[in-house]
């Protein structure tokens, strides 16, 4: 009798199964779907019954790197990730074979045609606009399945040494270009004010002496040296004052 106890008990204890929080549970008999189970402590019938665990929570999926053709013609080397969610637990197991590797190769087809609908400044500069489409176009394959993909990300992009110089130059002929630009309106600003400024001294003799004093004061602090006049400010003013009278 004691080891009919025993054997019951041994028999009781393998059938128990512990389901994590994060996690769902498909239930089979014989082959046959029965059921989805929820986290906790729970019971199948040994040899008859058996499980297959999903985890409910955001999963990542690597896009391995591969090389795609531009619209432009340009050989790029692009990778990247996927991060989506099981939703139905019993649709990801029994409308697909391996949900996680099936979602990898439609990403890498997916990413493959976008690259080559585009060209490579478009890549570059807009990542984000395409991961969103190649988000969609996976999201629509993937939902009989019972699984939301909630992003895509564009890692790298890897160019040719070639491609990568030829921006380097472009770069830099762009920044020697602002460069110049600047200096230029920075020149034009500066004349300006001159002639803004030369205006004003014409219209008042005293404030050309003034300026003259003040730029004889800095020399001399600077050089630390003596001037003398060869001729007398008197005559400036003069001078000055026909000047204008012949205008």
């Amino acid at each position: 009798m004691f080891e009919y106890v025993i054997a019951a008990g041994i028999f009781l204890a393998s059938g128990l199964r512990v389901i994590k929080q994060y996690e769902k549970a498909v239930k089979f008999r014989l082959g046959k779907y029965v059921g989805t189970i929820g986290p906790g402590l729970k019971w199948v019938f040994p040899v008859i019954e058996k499980i297959e665990r999903v985890d409910m929570r955001t999963i990542v999926v690597d896009i391995q790197p591969q090389e795609v053709m531009t619209k432009d013609n340009v050989p790029v080397k692009v990778n990247g990730v996927v991060f989506f969610r099981v939703i139905r637990a019993e649709k990801a197991i029994l409308e697909v074979q391996d949900y996680k590797r099936a979602i990898s190769q439609l990403a890498q087809s997916a990413l493959r045609d976008m690259c080559g609908k585009s060209d490579l400044d478009t890549i570059l500069s807009k990542r984000e606009e395409i991961g969103e489409h190649i988000r969609k176009i996976i999201d629509k394959e993937t939902d009989p399945w019972g699984i939301k993909i909630t992003d895509v990300k564009i890692k790298d992009i890897e160019l040719p040494e070639n491609m990568k110089r030829a921006m380097a130059h472009q770069a830099e002929a762009e920044r020697d270009r602002r460069a110049r630009i600047i200096l230029a309106e920075a020149e034009r600003q500066a004349a300006k004010k001159l002639v803004e400024a030369g205006k004003i001294l014409d219209k008042s003799p005293s404030s050309l002496q003034l300026r003259l004093y003040q730029t004889l004061s800095e020399i001399a602090a600077e050089k630390n040296s003596t001037i003398v006049f060869p001729f007398p400010t008197e005559m400036l003013e003069a001078f000055m004052k026909a000047r204008k009278k012949k205008r």
